[in-house]
């Protein structure tokens, strides 16, 4: 394949030059100068974008505006599939209720009401996109980015927030197949939940984590609240994402099962 990317960031560029990526364009993508720059060969999009910080309105600029410029651009070119690279935390659940694509997120976070109408965008352009895929990952863990075991190699003895609820997760290797699987398989349009097969609790992937290490567990405060967990009204939902849509429709399978299979590679 020919492959094509629009960054903002002049470091992420000059990496995405030197991986060979045949095309690289500097632009913020909800400006719709852009367009007239990028080539018109495309025939696949994957939207992956992350939040251009500066709270809920760095959400909107980058998830509905960006959406929105993907598409107008879209609009005009021969895309067969749209793949977009969305979050499980548009799920309000709690109390460990288990979680497929038809949960109701009316009632999701601020952020999170966002990134539903960054995905909706998408599904009301089914008049010229035949093929589309949201894609709702699970906290992103892998090779640079593991939270919880950079705080336990720091030697920190206190995680902030309450050890109890359930953490879904998913290997950053497992997202790229997810991706390489909307891409190339035969399947409906649609939203897709992308986790491991076995969420957790906190304390038992801190606990585990520790025992690997070979050092003792922290605890936890409850009372405490770090800035992560600020951005989420002060302690996160506890509820069991389920990916059975994903495997049985996408044929795709983690290859990192569970995140005792992901961190051990990692350790």
């Amino acid at each position: 394949m020919r492959v094509g990317a629009l960054t903002r960031n002049e470091q992420k560029a000059q990496v995405l030059r030197d991986l060979g990526v045949a095309e690289v364009v500097l632009a913020d993508l909800d400006d719709h100068g852009w367009h007239g720059i990028i080539s018109d060969s495309y025939e696949s999009v994957v939207n992956c974008v992350s939040s251009a910080g500066g709270g809920i309105e760095g959400y909107r600029k980058s998830y509905v505006n960006g959406q929105a410029s993907i598409l107008k651009w879209s609009s005009g070119q021969p895309i067969r599939r749209f793949v977009y690279t969305s979050s499980t935390s548009v799920y309000p659940q709690d109390r460990g209720v288990e979680v497929d694509e038809t949960a109701d997120t009316s009632a999701a976070p601020p952020t999170g009401k966002v990134i539903v109408e960054s995905e909706q965008l998408i599904a009301d352009a089914e008049s010229f996109l035949h093929n589309w895929y949201v894609l709702r990952l699970a906290g992103i863990y892998g090779p640079g980015r593991h939270y919880l075991l950079d705080l336990l190699r720091d030697g920190v003895e206190v995680i902030p927030g309450s050890g109890d609820y359930t953490l879904n997760v998913i290997h950053l290797q497992d997202i790229v197949s997810a991706i390489c699987a909307a891409l190339s398989v035969s399947a409906p349009s649609g939203i897709y939940n992308i986790a491991d097969d076995q969420p957790s609790s906190k304390t038992e992937m801190v606990q585990w984590l520790a025992q690997a290490l070979g050092i003792d567990a922290p605890g936890f405060d409850p009372a405490k609240v770090s800035p992560r967990l600020a951005r989420r009204g002060g302690r996160m939902p506890d509820r069991k994402i389920l990916n059975g849509k994903a495997k049985h429709l996408l044929h795709w399978s983690p290859q990192y099962a569970s995140f005792r299979d992901g961190y051990r590679a990692l350790i």
